[in-house]
């Protein structure tokens, strides 16, 4: 009878390592059949994974050592390739986890897991390469860009910041609460002339902080002379819209009611310099439709996915590429939940005086652009 007992309790004791269902994995899953297949066509490939095949096996080498594990005698471990694969099609797609689990016939502790992972593998071993810590003569760049392409000096780049919704957080405030009744987490970023992710901010709860950035972190360069001007000194700033508040180093349009023709030049000036973080993040969304979605993970690690999707986003970035993208968002009319208001606009005498030098500057011979009057 004990005997009995015993056999009964080890049998209870007993677990499955793997469900059936998934045990026959190399015959069945996606990563063995589809994948196989979209290597012979760059074309499919790159609209499954939102990358040429090329660019993910270069991936794969920056990444595929954190994400290599241990086999046991249990149960076989999932190969780097197989979760960066589930990886970059749930940012691709925004599919749940409990699809991509039975689409890849894996757990779906498996798929969290590989998502969870290669974003992480991502931040760690290619934040350093593209979205490094800002230097003197990284703006520098950044503002002879702005002043050769978009008319705009001293332009440290276009800010902007989207919501990223998200489920609703456990235990969460009402901090977390949109206007729309729902709850996200803010993307900040300040993007250059070639769309380029120079600095984000993730994270927030659906809050903005007041002005966006702190300057103070970016180590800006000192005042700066305008081109042709050599007697005119001014601050290094980022262009913003109306969301934003109006600072020394944060340009916004001047209020549209009573407008000068000086002043609208310099409203066309500034939205044509901050057009680029729109169209930034079109592309960004386009690529990552999961940006499009309600995304249902903790907080931390919606933060994670972001930051990784930006990564990728430079990591990616190709001219034709990105025309392509836009022209895609553009057509699907679909676009990241804008955020509102970044602060109380509580402007000093010192932010007033800075845009008005940029607003004499740009009405004077040495910075006016001839199409420039056809636009008021």
């Amino acid at each position: 009878m004990l005997l009995d007992m015993a056999k009964k309790r080890k049998r209870r004791r007993a677990r499955m390592w793997v469900h059936p269902r998934n045990q026959h994995t190399n015959r069945q899953e996606d990563f063995h059949h589809l994948v196989a297949e979209l290597g012979l066509d760059n074309q499919k490939h790159h609209q499954y994974f939102r990358m040429s095949a090329e660019q993910m096996e270069e991936l794969l080498s920056l990444v595929g050592p954190e994400l290599r594990r241990q086999s046991t005698t249990y149960r076989a471990a999932i190969e780097p390739k197989q979760r960066l694969a589930v990886a970059l099609r749930y940012l691709a797609s925004g599919d749940t986890f409990r699809s991509l689990a039975f689409s890849y016939r894996l757990g779906h502790s498996t798929v969290s897991n590989s998502v969870h992972m290669v974003c992480a593998a991502i931040e760690k071993v290619m934040m350093g390469q593209l979205l490094p810590t800002p230097t003197e003569d990284m703006w520098e760049e950044v503002a002879k860009g702005f002043w050769e392409k978009w008319s705009f000096p001293n332009c440290l780049g276009a800010i902007d910041g989207k919501h990223v919704l998200i489920q609703k957080p456990p235990r969460s405030g009402s901090q977390d609460f949109l206007y729309k009744k729902t709850f996200s987490v803010v993307l900040l970023a300040l993007v250059d002339v070639d769309y380029r992710f120079r600095v984000i901010q993730v994270g927030d709860f659906g809050r903005a902080s007041d002005g966006g950035m702190d300057r103070g972190t970016l180590h800006v360069p000192p005042k700066g002379h305008l081109p042709g001007a050599a007697d005119v000194d001014v601050p290094y700033v980022m262009v913003g819209d109306g969301a934003f508040p109006l600072k020394p180093y944060l340009m916004r349009p001047y209020p549209e009611h009573n407008l000068t023709d000086r002043k609208q030049i310099f409203n066309h000036r500034l939205s044509r310099a901050r057009m680029v973080v729109e169209n930034a993040f079109s592309i960004l969304a386009s690529r990552w439709r999961v940006l499009y979605r309600r995304i249902n993970l903790q907080p931390t690690n919606v933060d994670s996915v972001v930051v990784a999707a930006c990564i990728l986003h430079n990591f990616l970035l190709e001219p034709r590429d990105s025309a392509r993208l836009l022209e895609d968002a553009q057509q699907h009319g679909r676009q990241m939940v804008p955020v509102r208001h970044m602060g109380a606009n509580r402007a000093s005498r010192e932010a007033y005086n800075v845009r008005d030098v940029f607003c004499d500057f740009f009405n004077s011979p040495a910075g006016s652009a001839a199409w420039q009057e056809k636009m008021v």
